[in-house]
């Protein structure tokens, strides 16, 4: 996994993280896991407890070539998830995204309506890479968010949301190759 971030130093400034990972899976495979909400839990870390509440979910294009793609979530779905704020206490957080941007086998794009941060946006994309003569998916997330609070920000930034992302990250990192390889979508 291969992680990038920057940050201002004011805590007003958005925040910009970058997370790429290979896997040895054809990209229509790959972003067909992903454009699937329903997937989301799975590679969430248990910790989190994260659960799917509701899926308000929008047609996405027909995929090309005649794919399977009834399961994604085209621009306009709605994704409500809820899951634990500290993974050592019960007390559980809403998350509400929606899908803003979607290109078949490239990339989609999810903003935050409704959730913990001041402000989300997470660009997932997808491109066909072959590594030592292995075809495979160069998956990257391109975040940038802000937490707002003020002076909170700064501390909060550093001591918990860095750090569960990259938990997170580390967690799909882990799983994620063994996900695609249970999943039955071409």
């Amino acid at each position: 996994m291969t992680t990038k971030w920057n940050h201002g130093t004011n805590s007003l400034m958005p925040h910009h993280l970058e997370f790429e990972q290979w896997v040895p899976f054809p990209p229509e495979r790959v972003f067909a896991f992903f454009s699937n909400p329903e997937n989301l839990p799975r590679i969430m870390p248990a910790s989190s407890g994260t659960k799917l509440i509701a899926l308000n979910r929008m047609p996405a294009p027909p995929p090309p070539l005649g794919r399977a793609g009834d399961k994604a979530a085209g621009v306009g779905s709605t994704i409500v998830t809820s899951f634990r704020v500290f993974p050592f206490l019960p007390v559980r957080a809403q998350w509400i995204a929606r899908i803003t941007e979607f290109e078949w086998n490239q990339h989609f794009a999810d903003v935050q309506d409704k959730g913990p941060l001041q402000s989300w946006h997470h660009r997932h994309e997808f491109r066909a890479e072959a590594r030592k003569g292995v075809a495979g998916t160069l998956v990257r997330d391109v975040i940038d968010y802000e937490i707002g609070f003020g002076f909170v920000a700064a501390i909060a930034n550093p001591l918990f949301v860095l750090r569960q992302m990259e938990k997170t990250f580390t967690q799909r990192h882990r799983l994620l190759p063994e996900l695609l390889s249970e999943n039955p979508i071409p």
